[in-house]
């Protein structure tokens, strides 16, 4: 399956500490075999529809559109369903 990251999320991804760099973007390739990814949470409440992955203390908001997984936010469990 197809993973489109959205610029907010490519901007977040991209100010991370290298090493949690790495293991994010390890995050992204498992996303190419949606549903078959292990580790996947369901959100509720407003953020329904959508689900986080994680690593770490970091996480990876995304939902599926149409075929395809959309990144929409990466960051640092502090604060991040805000």
């Amino acid at each position: 399956m197809t993973v489109q990251i959205l610029p907010a999320a490519f901007q977040q991804i991209e100010r991370l500490p290298l090493s949690i760099h790495r293991r994010v973007l390890a995050l992204l390739e498992r996303l190419e075999r949606w549903p078959q990814v292990s580790g996947v949470k369901p959100l509720r409440d407003e953020l329904s529809g959508k689900f986080r992955l994680r690593t770490g203390d970091y996480r990876v908001q995304f939902y599926i559109q149409k075929g395809v997984v959309v990144v929409e936010k990466v960051g640092h469990r502090d604060g991040f369903y805000e």
